[in-house]
């Protein structure tokens, strides 16, 4: 990152595909940088091509890089559970295997805790018909992914649009969210 600041926090979520997770959070007021990266496995520097072997133990990623003064870690939580299925643990959508699954790295205590009552909160909900399954962990090592990868709907729109329409991700945002979603981004 090289924009860090003493004044900043960082917010780590797995949600699947990383290129579906930049965009709903660099529209938010207080987000500094969004990365794309790879975190909570055993290999260390680990390829895009080992991640997506699932060899590696690793999550695709995105690192937040925030500004608490203006956005809360709770509505990043917020977002965060609205660009995601909480309830399948063998990937998200389209994208299948174990480096998609969702989690949420958390890099305090109180992450940790905040992060524990979002769950608990959407459970009892009752939104979702089956339990939610993503995994709060703790934080470790982040590798960024691979400049291509990086803020990939704005450099390749094309490509992902097409990406994010197959993926079915929106048609469950909707299913599950409808206006509701909207919500965080006013």
């Amino acid at each position: 990152m090289n924009k860090l600041s003493n004044n900043y926090e960082i917010a780590v979520f797995a949600g699947g595909c990383f290129w579906c997770m930049v965009s709903p959070f660099d529209v938010l007021d207080g987000i500094i940088e969004v990365i794309s990266g790879y975190t909570g496995g055993i290999l260390e520097n680990p390829t895009y091509k080992d991640v997506k072997s699932q060899v590696s133990g690793h999550y695709e990623a995105i690192k937040i890089l925030y500004n608490p003064k203006i956005i809360s870690y709770e509505k990043l939580l917020d977002a965060f559970w609205r660009q995601i299925d909480p309830t399948d643990d063998e990937g998200q959508f389209q994208d299948r295997g174990s480096s998609y699954r969702s989690a949420i790295f958390y890099t305090s205590k109180n992450q940790k805790t905040l992060a524990e009552n979002s769950k608990i909160t959407l459970e009892n909900s009752k939104r979702f018909k089956k339990p939610i399954v993503t995994k709060i962990l703790p934080f470790s090592k982040f590798y960024n992914a691979e400049e291509y990868h990086q803020n990939f709907y704005i450099k390749n729109e094309v490509e992902y649009k097409k990406d994010r329409t197959k993926s079915g991700r929106d048609e469950f945002i909707k299913e599950y969210w409808g206006e509701d979603y909207y919500s965080i981004y006013k």
